[in-house]
């Protein structure tokens, strides 16, 4: 049975590495948050289970710490004719790279059913999900195996239906969050509520702990967020360009040299924040809200254009507080901006 976290506010340092989907969140980096006194993420959206479960493998190997592993939650299937049309939109963009889009989309659910089934078998210590929340049954299975379950929410009213369901703490993710925006339903526009704000109003409506997301890039920021009632917070960007992270030098590069950040559904056809470029201003009017079918659809676009090294094409996921970013190990990073968090709190 897993190791069992029964509050989060037992970890030496209250810092958690959010679960960057796509590559940059590795197995190195998990370890090294953890060897720091904090919590580290597996991301397995956009992996099968077996990927899933290899990284798994590979973390135990690093560090007898407890680490978490992030699920995406299955969406609604979008509008074929939207699709459509978006991919005609996108049509010469792709023969100007010489891209293929694919044709048809075949239906996805990130491999739900066999990763529940896997974490079922082999716990994870925190399990966490994206995009919406596992039914009560599942939660149920999963708490008896020894997870600690966390959902993570963008609302009050998703904050209801997360202890509803058995969540036993959420992750408040406010809008300065860089990457997706978590909402549950695929359509919904998400809220602008500032984080702390957010925290107080989910804090209105549950007494589960609470872990606060959203631009927190400073100590000062994260005593903010703990001094609101959060017991930890979720570090994203900040992570980004640490050296156990997987991020690419061109998006690395990116943080430092982008200044605006905005939520564009014109990558995935969910709402997602990141550094603006001309990809964005082009297609932005005219994605629709079909996830994860516009994900599939431009990934030979997003993948070309990462090849090349293009940031004026590429997806680069970003928080309000990118610029705020720097390189070494993450383990230094995590420990420096506890050490300045603690200092801005007295």
């Amino acid at each position: 049975m897993a190791v069992r976290l029964d509050a989060l506010d037992r970890l030496a340092v209250p810092v958690i590495a959010a679960p960057m989907a796509g590559g940059a969140s590795t197995p190195e980096l998990v370890a090294a948050v953890n060897g720091a006194g904090g919590l580290g993420f597996l991301a397995a959206g956009y992996r099968s289970a077996a990927a899933m479960l290899e990284q798994i493998h590979r973390v135990r190997e690093t560090t007898d710490r407890p680490f978490g592993v992030n699920l995406f939650v299955p969406a609604e299937p979008g509008d074929p004719a939207a699709v459509a049309a978006y991919r005609d939109r996108l049509r010469p963009e792709a023969e100007r790279h010489g891209v293929t889009l694919p044709e048809t989309i075949a239906p996805d659910r990130d491999d739900w059913d066999a990763k529940i089934a896997a974490l079922l078998a082999g716990p994870a210590p925190v399990v966490s999900y994206t995009f919406g929340l596992p039914s009560a049954e599942e939660a149920r299975a999963l708490r008896a195996a020894g997870s600690f379950q966390v959902g993570t929410v963008t609302t009050p009213e998703e904050a209801r239906r997360a202890e509803a369901v058995g969540m036993d703490a959420l992750c408040v993710q406010g809008p300065e969050a860089g990457g997706h925006r978590a909402t549950h339903r695929v359509a919904d526009r998400p809220g602008d509520r500032p984080l702390l704000e957010l925290l107080a109003g989910v804090r209105a409506v549950t007494g589960l702990p609470l872990i606060a997301a959203g631009g927190l890039a400073d100590g000062p920021a994260v005593a903010g967020a703990l001094r609101a009632g959060a017991v930890a917070v979720q570090l994203g960007t900040a992570m980004l360009c640490a050296d156990e992270s997987g991020a690419s030098e061109a998006h690395r590069s990116a943080l430092a040299e982008f200044e605006e950040t905005v939520v564009t559904r014109s990558f995935t056809g969910r709402p997602a924040r990141g550094l603006r470029n001309a990809f964005i201003d082009r297609y932005e009017p005219y994605a629709p809200a079909a996830y994860p079918e516009v994900h599939h659809l431009t990934q030979p676009l997003r993948a070309a254009a990462t090849r090349r090294g293009d940031t004026a094409a590429m997806h680069l996921w970003a928080g309000t507080g990118h610029r705020a970013a720097r390189g070494g190990p993450a383990a230094e990073l995590v420990k420096e901006l506890w050490e300045r968090a603690r200092a801005a709190g007295r």
